[in-house]
């Protein structure tokens, strides 16, 4: 049996992590630390300093190489082939490292219920026949970081908020039924197809962590002021993690 821990850890600050957290890392047998590639390499640097910083036992840390999605053709048929490539890499760390079973564990960025696949391939385990238990430990995310940054709350009193991706916000527009959009997973300002009119914007990059970015302001003011400093600190790091929300009539 592998009991699998799927533990939120915030935005990379130590300081967001939770005390069952800590624990979970502390009670495991292995903890997993997925490669993103060179570009990316500050990512499992911050899983690192996760680590050093909350380990108090000896407990094995594995780095693996994490599977790439391809960026071409059908977007869910290649999320799917992706999530199989991840199952089959977790699978074989596991038989690896952990061949009689035991107590493993994944940090996943804010938290695992959250625009995040691990609780998916984490199924796709057990369908393959490995027997795995699976319990989450909830992180800090990146929503709730930006709200805190800005110092807002996420929603007007009594209104609705949507939760969409950058994707889903350049191809549908504006949600019918959103009062506040919360834009995730955005690969490249998805709020220049809309109105900027009457759009108010909290938006925020590397949330958390010492460089982090934040700008505020009526959309149609600060749109390229955001784009322009998004392009340059993706430059810079090789990569950019960002989230926004928007309101009308703010």
């Amino acid at each position: 049996m592998i009991d699998l821990h799927l533990i939120g850890i915030g935005t990379g600050n130590p300081d967001h992590l939770t005390a069952q957290a800590v624990r979970a890392m502390n009670s495991a047998d292995l903890i997993l630390l997925p490669r993103k590639g060179s570009a990316k390499s500050d990512l499992v640097d911050l899983r690192r300093t996760i680590c050093a910083a909350v380990l108090t036992r000896a407990v094995r840390v594995v780095e693996f190489d994490l599977p790439v999605r391809d960026a071409r053709g059908d977007y869910l048929g290649a999320v799917q082939d992706w999530h199989d490539a991840i199952t089959q890499a977790w699978a074989g760390q596991i038989a690896r490292h952990l061949p009689d079973g035991g107590r493993l564990a994944l940090l996943v960025w804010g938290d695992p219920s959250l625009y995040d696949s691990s609780l998916r391939i984490a199924d796709r385990l057990a369908e393959r026949g490995l027997a795995i238990r699976v319990s989450v430990v909830p992180g800090i995310t990146s929503l709730q970081a930006l709200t805190a940054a800005h110092a807002i709350p996420l929603n007007r009193l009594g209104a609705p908020v949507v939760i969409t991706t950058g994707r889903r916000l350049r191809d549908d527009g504006w949600p019918a039924d959103g009062d506040s959009v919360a834009v995730m997973l955005d690969q490249g300002c998805a709020f220049d197809a809309l109105d900027p009119a009457g759009i108010h914007i909290w938006w925020g990059a590397y949330l958390g962590m010492e460089h982090q970015l934040l700008i505020e302001g009526p959309l149609a003011v600060v749109r390229d002021r955001i784009a322009g400093l998004r392009a340059q600190e993706r430059a810079r790091h090789g990569w950019i993690m960002d989230i926004y929300l928007m309101r009308r009539g703010a």
